[in-house]
């Protein structure tokens, strides 16, 4: 009995029982199908991390100002302003591990081209902020130190500002809007970043020189003098900021002259180490899910297993006749081998068709991130495969071993 007689009375005998053959493949579909799904959405949540690690800048650190105590009761971070210029200076003077340092101002308000008008973000950043940030220009340029020093009335915008204040192809460059009322050249518009974790739109910004913001936008009585926001420190790698932000946390305290055993004035929060976490925490919730998804192909396997034992049971006479006929063990075993193997890899297909088209589902329909890996295709079609044979193996051996006299005689 060749291997193509085995599977042609494979295929016989499932298409017999069509039903039932159907049912005992229907774990092995929900397993491969699923298995791919979250796989898939894992792989898209991983990226979007990714995205946002890309978007936020790489080895970027924030030094955000302290808070003030009133009663008893202490306010948000950032109501007490405390960076300064200066210490901007310091850092990246006396830090050897900063790459750069970029202070920033931000503010919001009105925005005016023409007839039309737009509420936005305004910020005031120094020539830095573009390489802390790692923000491409699409065209243009960026302000640079002399316009700063001189408090230059240019600007850059993004995307969102532009597809609300210009007709679609009408140029940016040059034109002059008014901020606040005040006229501003626009000297470069930047590359779209998309939102922040907390969805806030990255494009919808204008960015002013540093010296300029502060004596025309969003200066005032809280941000007087040397005062900021906020400084963007970039280190020079990812294995150096834990020293960065060890340095540059002592030379802080030194300059505000903090005693020991007295709070911080300010706040430092590595942005890469909390996007890392979350990455960390998608990867292990991907393989969780997939593990639980492989949990279904186990039990299709029973499944299999458990109705094959039955076929066997079922088919004992046939079994007899076979042997009598001629057929060998190995035969028998052959045969109910490959007719689990077949029912395991009908299942995969269908599995892997149900699994593909969930994903187009989701993707178009819920707008989640889903990215198709091909490897988990093959991992999930394969693991459908070795389901059907070590499932499959028992009832098989177990119809081989028959002796054909008493199969014969069963009723």
């Amino acid at each position: 009995m060749t291997f193509g007689d085995s599977l042609h009375a494979a295929l016989i005998a499932i298409r017999v029982n069509l039903l039932r053959s159907v049912l005992t493949a229907l774990g092995i579909i929900i397993g491969v199908g699923a298995v791919i799904i979250m796989i898939s959405v894992g792989a898209g949540a991983q990226k979007q991390v990714d995205d946002l690690i890309k978007t936020l800048g790489s080895n970027l650190v924030l030094v955000l100002p302290g808070t003030t105590t009133a009663s008893g009761a202490r306010g948000a971070r950032g109501s007490r302003p405390t960076i300064t210029v200066d210490d901007a200076a310091a850092i990246q003077n006396e830090v050897p591990t900063v790459n750069v340092v970029a202070p920033m101002v931000r503010g919001s308000g009105q925005l005016i081209f023409g007839n039309k008008n737009w509420s936005s973000s305004i910020l005031g950043v120094t020539p830095e902020y573009q390489e802390a940030q790692e923000w491409k220009i699409k065209d243009g340029r960026w302000f640079n130190d002399q316009e700063t020093r001189a408090a230059a009335k240019v600007a850059l915008v993004g995307e969102t500002i532009i597809e609300n204040l210009f007709e679609p192809g009408e140029n940016p460059i040059g034109q002059v809007i008014r901020i606040k009322r005040v006229p501003f050249t626009i000297v470069g518009t930047l590359i779209a970043k998309g939102e922040t974790p907390r969805g806030t739109d990255m494009d919808d910004t204008v960015f002013v020189p540093l010296s300029t913001a502060k004596k025309r936008l969003v200066g005032g009585r809280r941000l007087s003098g040397k005062l900021v926001n906020v400084l963007y420190v970039k280190s020079v790698s990812a294995a150096a900021v834990d020293d960065t932000i060890r340095d540059m946390t002592n030379l802080l305290r030194q300059r505000h002259r903090i005693r020991p055993g007295q709070n911080d004035d300010f706040f430092v929060r590595n942005l890469s180490s909390i996007l890392e976490a979350r990455a960390s925490s998608t990867r292990v919730m991907t393989f969780l899910l997939a593990a639980v998804a492989s949990i279904s192909l186990i039990v299709g396997g029973i499944g299999i297993m458990n109705i094959m034992l039955v076929s066997v049971t079922e088919r004992t006479r046939e079994i007899g006749l076979r042997m009598a006929l001629g057929a060998r063990s190995r035969d028998i075993l052959l045969q109910f081998l490959i007719e689990a193997v077949t029912l395991s890899l009908i299942g995969g297909i269908i599995g892997v068709a149900l699994g593909l088209g969930g994903i187009l589902g989701m993707a178009s329909l819920g707008d989640w991130p889903t990215i198709i890996r091909p490897e988990s295709i093959f991992l999930a079609f394969g693991f459908a495969a070795v389901v059907g044979i070590f499932f499959g193996y028992y009832p098989a051996r177990k119809a081989a071993r028959l002796d054909p006299i008493d199969a014969l005689r069963y009723e």
